[in-house]
C-alpha cells in the first residue's frame, strides 16, 4: 500500500521574519484591556464548540468537559463540527445525554463558529488542520484549546504565537502533563542553582505494539466516502494536503503518514519535550539535528519507528529526546543534568517526587560550594490523578478570568516545543542540521558558526551562559584553576612563559 508522502522542504528561506521576539522564558504579559478581551464576553456561561472530536477529541476533550459540566463548571457544550457523520452523531448524542444540551451538528467548523455564539473551541483534528483552525478561531474572537502538537510545521507555530499575542485571547495547547506542579518546582530549584550550571535534559516516549504503532486504531466498514467528507478531511481546497483516493487506513491511522503529521516526533516527543522546556525555562533552540529510520515496522508507513532529536540551546544546554516504537521495557530515564548533580524523574507522568543525585565530592567541594550540602535527596511533589482533567480545568480558569497567562501550556511554549521536535523530523528527512536565530526566528541550514561560538568563549575564559531566571551567580559554574596551570602557555622565541 503506497500513499503519497509530503515532499520534504529544501528551501533555505527564513521562516516568518515578522515574528515577535520572545525571551527564553518569556511569560505572557497582557494589559488589562487585553485581558478583558480574553474573557467570556457577554455570555454568563462559556459556550464551547468542538472541531474534529475523533479519538482524542471525544475521549479526552468531550468526555472531560462533560464531567466538568456535571461538577458545576459554568460551561455549555453547544456545537460539534465533524466530517465523519457517524462520529458526529455519536459525540452529539453523548453530549445531549450527559449535559441535557442538544448541540448543533456541523460538517464545516466555520458554520458552527458563525451560528453558535461561541466563547471557545476545542480542536481535535489531525495536525495538518490545526494552524488554519486556530487562526480562524482567534480571528473570530474565540478562546482556543488545541490538541498537541500545536501545528504541523514550525512556521505555522510561530505564526500562531504571533496571532495569539495580538488577539488577547486564551489559548491552551493540549500537552496535559504541563499541568503537573513538578515543572514549576524544578524550574525554581534550577534557577536557585541546586544543580549548579544546567547542562542538559534527557527524555523519551517509548512504546511497543504487535501490530505497529497507530495501526491499533481499528478500521470499520462504516468509514467510507458516503459517511466521511473526504475532501474536507484532506483539506485539498485549502492546500493542506495532496489529492489522494479515500483510504480508511489514511483516515484513521494518519499519524503514520507525512502529509498529516510527523509520527513520534510530533505525536509523542512533543509531550516530554514541552515538559522539559517548562522545567528548564528553555524555549527556542539554536541548533537541531534528528536521526532514526524505519527499522522494523514495514507496514506501509512513512514515519520512523526509531528516532532521536538532539537540540542545543544558546543557554549552553543540550536536550536529547529518543525512543523506539518497538520496545518499551528498557526505557531511558527522564532527567536534568547540572555540574553539581542531576534530577532523576523516572518515566511517565505519575510523579510523587524526583531524586537529586549529587556529583562526587571531588567536584562539589569547589570553592563556591561550602554553603550547600550535597547528599542524595528525594524531593516530594504533589501528584495529579487526572492530568487531562486538570489541564482543561486550568483552561476554563483562564477563560473565566480573561487571563491568558494562567494557562499551563500557552502558545509560546507550544511553538518552542514544535521548533525542537519538528526541526528534528525535518533533519531526519532532509539529512540537514537546522539553526535558529531566536531573535527573529530565522531558520536555516547554513551554519552560523555554532561550534566556533563556544570555542571563542573557551579561549576568552568567559563565564558560561545560564537558563532564564538564574539567581545563583557563579555557583557551580566555574572551574578551579590548579596551580600547575601557571606552567601553561605558548613558548615564544623558545622562552618559557612561566619563567622557569
Amino acid at each position: 500500500m503506497h500513499h503519497p508522502a509530503e515532499k520534504p522542504s529544501t528551501d533555505r528561506r527564513s521562516f516568518l521574519k515578522n515574528g515577535a521576539t520572545v525571551g527564553a522564558a518569556a511569560s505572557v504579559a497582557m494589559t488589562l484591556p487585553e485581558r478583558a478581551k480574553a474573557a467570556a464576553g457577554a455570555n454568563e456561561r462559556l459556550r464551547i464548540g468542538f472541531i474534529g472530536p475523533g479519538g482524542r477529541g471525544f475521549g479526552a476533550h468531550v468526555k472531560t468537559l462533560c464531567d466538568l459540566h456535571k461538577e458545576g463548571r459554568k460551561i455549555d457544550l453547544v456545537g460539534v463540527a465533524e466530517v465523519y457523520e457517524t462520529q458526529r452523531d455519536m459525540v452529539a448524542d453523548y453530549i445531549k445525554d450527559k449535559t441535557g444540551t442538544d448541540p448543533g451538528r456541523y460538517v464545516d467548523y466555520n458554520d458552527m463558529i458563525a451560528k453558535e455564539n461561541l466563547d471557545a473551541v476545542c480542536i481535535g483534528t489531525p495536525d495538518h488542520w490545526h494552524h488554519k483552525q486556530i487562526i480562524d478561531s482567534l480571528a473570530a474572537g474565540l478562546n482556543v484549546y488545541c490538541e498537541k502538537p500545536m501545528t504541523k510545521t514550525v512556521e505555522e507555530a510561530f505564526n500562531v504565537e504571533n496571532k495569539w499575542r495580538a488577539s488577547g485571547k486564551v489559548m491552551q495547547v493540549g500537552v496535559q502533563s504541563t499541568s503537573l506542579p513538578v515543572w514549576n518546582e524544578i524550574r525554581a530549584l534550577l534557577q536557585d542553582g541546586k544543580l549548579g550550571k544546567v547542562l542538559g535534559f534527557q527524555t523519551e516516549y517509548f512504546r511497543n505494539s504487535n501490530v505497529g504503532q497507530w495501526r491499533y486504531y481499528k478500521l470499520v466498514a462504516d468509514m467510507n466516502p458516503k459517511k466521511i467528507d473526504w475532501q474536507r478531511w484532506l483539506g485539498t481546497n485549502e492546500d493542506l494536503a495532496p489529492e489522494m483516493p479515500f483510504d480508511r487506513a489514511v483516515y484513521k491511522q494518519w499519524r503514520r503518514f507525512w502529509p498529516f503529521g510527523s509520527g513520534m516526533f510530533t505525536d509523542l516527543f512533543v509531550h516530554r519535550t514541552t515538559s522539559m522546556l517548562k522545567a528548564t525555562g528553555l524555549r527556542i533552540p539554536g541548533r537541531v539535528v534528528g536521526a532514526g529510520g524505519i527499522f522494523m515496522e514495514y507496514d506501509g508507513r512513512d514515519v520512523p519507528d526509531v528516532a532521536t532529536v538532539a537540540a542545543d540551546f544558546n543557554e549552553g544546554v543540550q536536550g536529547l529526546i529518543t525512543a523506539t516504537m518497538c520496545n518499551q521495557e528498557s526505557r531511558v530515564n527522564q532527567l536534568i543534568r547540572g555540574h553539581y548533580g542531576t534530577f532523576e524523574l523516572g518515566n511517565g507522568e505519575g510523579f510523587d517526587g524526583f531524586d537529586f543525585v549529587p556529583e562526587r565530592r571531588q567536584v562539589t567541594s569547589q570553592g563556591d560550594s561550602a554553603k550547600r550540602t550535597f547528599e542524595n535527596e528525594r524531593i516530594s511533589t504533589q501528584p495529579v490523578k487526572n492530568t487531562t482533567k486538570a489541564h482543561f480545568a486550568n483552561f476554563l480558569d483562564a477563560c473565566e478570568a480573561g487571563e491568558p497567562e494562567l494557562c499551563n501550556n500557552p502558545p509560546d511554549l507550544g511553538a518552542a516545543a514544535m521548533a525542537v521536535v519538528n526541526l528534528g523530523a525535518q533533519s531526519y528527512r532532509n539529512g540537514e542540521v537546522y539553526f535558529v536565530d531566536s531573535d527573529n526566528r530565522d531558520i536555516s541550514t547554513k551554519d552560523p558558526g555554532w561550534a566556533a561560538k563556544w570555542e571563542a568563549k573557551s579561549k576568552a575564559r568567559e563565564l558560561p551562559n545560564h537558563i532564564a531566571g538564574w539567581k545563583a551567580g557563579d555557583f557551580g559554574s566555574k572551574l578551579d584553576e590548579p596551580e600547575y596551570m601557571d606552567l601553561a602557555g605558548p613558548w615564544t622565541d623558545g622562552k618559557d612563559p612561566a619563567g622557569s
